[in-house]
């Protein structure tokens, strides 16, 4: 890896975007190469969480625009499609949750990657943008999807097109993030995140996020019946078995993800 730092504690992976002099934006080689680790932690059973930040100041600034602006670079097209989308869809269909760290800005696709992932903590001193306004282009990386959702059309629409910064306290107040913590704290505080969401029953959590993806366009009666299925496969784990008798026995669960 040349533009990414990677690190397993125990059941967690620690993916870094390592390019801080440029305030860790995207080229064609990191984006690959986080396509790459997405695919092996997915891949590797013994990871149960994945933790995406950034080194440095920033968290992601979003595109490396020398790269966007170079006559012999990719075009928008392939920067778009081959580069962010597929970086979005591992990231949601990763079989095992995703934390995004944002320690400091999260810009334009930066942003987005980070909204993508099944949490959002950051430090009290990071912030968001919407920055793809401010160049004439409109947000991707599933910005147009997401962010909607996360915090109503009305408050989405005003924050694409004004791109506005949007503090750490003002994300966390629209429910945008789940949690900030405080700077001198934030490595501590996600390990520990980290470390519970690897104990949980991760099998349960990937069938979760496939209930939820499926939520963005099913209606109720197909929500209900997807619920129906995939709680019958949940119901079939080792996990919940290994819950039960937890709760049962009066002892902690040691689950497995299987």
């Amino acid at each position: 890896m040349q533009y990414l730092l990677t690190e397993k504690r125990d059941a967690v992976l620690y993916i870094t975007f390592n390019r801080p002099d440029k305030f860790n934006s995207f080229i064609r080689e990191m984006a690959l190469e986080c396509q790459q680790m997405l695919r092996e932690a997915d891949r590797d059973e013994e990871i149960r969480c994945v933790v995406l930040r950034g080194s440095g100041k920033a968290f992601c600034a979003g595109q490396d625009l020398q790269e966007a602006t170079d006559p012999n670079g990719p075009p928008l097209s392939e920067i778009v499609s081959q580069h962010y989308n597929p970086i979005i869809l591992l990231i949601r269909n990763l079989s095992k949750p995703v934390i995004a760290a944002v320690n400091g800005v999260a810009a334009g696709a930066g942003a987005n990657i980070a909204l993508a992932c099944d949490l959002v903590v950051c430090t009290a001193s990071a912030s968001f943008i919407q920055a793809f306004s401010k160049i004439g282009l409109i947000p991707d990386s599933g910005g147009t999807f997401l962010l909607p959702r996360l915090i109503g059309f009305q408050r989405a629409s005003a924050l694409m097109m004004t791109g506005d910064k949007i503090s750490a306290s003002e994300a966390l107040q629209m429910g945008m993030i789940y949690k900030v913590f405080e700077d001198g704290q934030f490595s501590t505080e996600v390990a520990a995140l980290a470390e519970k969401m690897a104990a949980m029953p991760t099998f349960g959590l990937s069938l979760t996020k496939q209930a939820l993806n499926q939520s963005m366009t099913n209606n109720l009666e197909q929500q209900l019946a997807l619920e129906d299925k995939l709680q019958t496969t949940a119901g079939q784990s080792e996990d919940y078995r290994e819950g039960t008798g937890a709760f049962l026995e009066k002892r902690v669960p040691n689950f497995t993800g299987r």
